[in-house]
């Protein structure tokens, strides 16, 4: 029993080592129809083949989820199972409504269409993305407390023209703070950055006052968390925000 244990734990590494590289793994449910009567002939077997793709995930102890995708040729359901590693069953469950937008089909056996629901994008919870705008942004002398903690450039990008940029007094490093402005603000050059969740905490709690992290709207109407002052930071602090970048306020400073 125990040496089959520790085979078990190494086929688990070696799964899981493949299975990092790709969001997650889509096998059929079952892979084919059996009859009533092939069921009572050699019902062992037959359990046996229905569990082809799914026993695996119990040994190595996977997510998984059924979703339901066509009708054959033969009216006869087909549908397909998401697996990842364990508790990714909220990434799981976002790529199974997706693919049900995709793929809509009546309720049973009733001539009803199944109700749409919700187009909420993939959600990933091994990472949280954070908007920076200063001395965080590539090549800025804070960069590397996102890339000491694995974090990586998602895409460079504005927020939404609905803010307002200060470069606050102090430093070094010196620093910009942002305040929403929804009648005067500017849209202002930012990164976004992939930060992975086992250590947001630790880049979250290393943030001094008065910055902090809050909801910051970006150019395509999306929220993600970012980086915002309180207002008090406000004082002795310069507008930028016609330059609407950090790096071209740093450029007027040389």
């Amino acid at each position: 029993m125990f040496k089959a244990q520790y085979r078990i734990n190494d086929l688990k590494q070696i799964c899981l080592a493949q299975m990092a590289q790709v969001d997650c793994l889509l096998t059929p449910t079952a892979g084919r129809h059996f009859t009533v009567a092939e069921m009572l002939v050699e019902p062992i077997k037959r359990n046996s083949e229905l569990g082809y793709y799914t026993n695996f995930m119990n040994l190595i102890d996977l997510a998984s989820i059924a979703v339901p995708t066509v009708m054959t040729e033969n009216d006869m359901p087909f549908g397909i199972t998401l697996v990842g590693p364990t508790f990714s069953d909220r990434m799981l469950m976002s790529i199974a409504n997706r693919i049900q937008q995709a793929l809509p089909l009546k309720k049973g056996a009733l001539e009803v269409m199944a109700t749409p629901s919700n187009t909420t994008p993939v959600g990933n919870n091994q990472t949280i993305d954070v908007m920076v705008c200063g001395a965080h942004l590539e090549g800025q002398p804070l960069n590397w407390q996102l890339t000491e903690r694995g974090a990586k450039l998602k895409s460079k990008t504005t927020t939404a023209p609905v803010y307002r940029m200060y470069a606050l007094a102090g430093g070094p490093p010196l620093r910009p703070g942002l305040l929403l402005d929804e009648s005067n603000g500017a849209a202002i050059d930012v990164e976004v950055w992939s930060v992975p969740t086992t250590n947001f905490g630790s880049f979250v709690a290393g943030i001094p006052a008065p910055l902090g992290i809050g909801k910051v709207r970006l150019a395509d109407g999306s929220q993600v968390a970012g980086f915002i002052c309180e207002p008090y930071g406000m004082e002795n602090a310069k507008d930028i925000t016609h330059l609407n970048s950090w790096r071209a306020y740093l450029a007027t400073l040389e």
